[in-house]
């Protein structure tokens, strides 16, 4: 490859990066019914969430090597590896990194994906929506509200009620059955 090829394909990968710089605004809910703050019922959501701030040493000896590469450096595990994505028991998905319950079981769907996915969280208070701007397109990245673990990302692509799909890494979740 000559220089200037080389400068060209820089070129047009810098354009490409300018061109999905954009802030990702979260999916929009205008028209779709949202979580809010009222959990499902037996879902205890604690009032207010305090953040957990751990040392990368903490977070190494509290998670397994592969729940610390997607919780807390935001990788993704392979598709269709996670036994979460074909449960269907009745009960709750909490962050595997802190135990904040997140997803009900009753707002879980297959997508097809190959990963967990859910059409809202317990509460709109469980999660943080940060823009993700890795891969040169821009995503919306879902975060646990207490240790900021990396869960997956949400898309418009969802079933009703709210129309969006919360695809989360099964390894950043743990599934806890309901008490009868």
């Amino acid at each position: 490859m000559d220089r200037r090829s080389f400068l060209a394909g820089l070129g047009a990968v810098a354009l490409l990066g300018c061109a999905t710089s954009g802030q990702a605004a979260p999916p929009k809910s205008s028209d779709k019914k949202a979580a809010g703050d009222k959990a499902p019922p037996n879902v205890d959501v604690p009032k207010k969430i305090e953040p957990l701030e751990l040392s990368e040493a903490e977070w190494r000896q509290r998670l397994d090597p592969e729940q610390f590469h997607v919780l807390r450096q935001a990788g993704t595990e392979r598709a269709f590896t996670s036994p979460l994505a074909d449960n269907h028991a009745d009960g709750v998905y909490h962050c595997a990194g802190c135990d904040l319950p997140l997803f009900d079981s009753t707002a879980k769907f297959d997508s097809g994906t190959g990963w967990p996915s859910f059409f809202q969280p317990v509460s709109d208070k469980v999660v943080h929506l940060v823009p993700d701007h890795g891969f040169l397109m821009v995503r919306t990245e879902v975060r646990c509200a207490r240790c900021e673990g990396h869960q997956g990302h949400v898309f418009e692509d969802g079933p009703k009620p709210t129309g969006l799909r919360y695809c989360i890494n099964g390894v950043a979740l743990k599934f806890v059955p309901r008490k009868a």
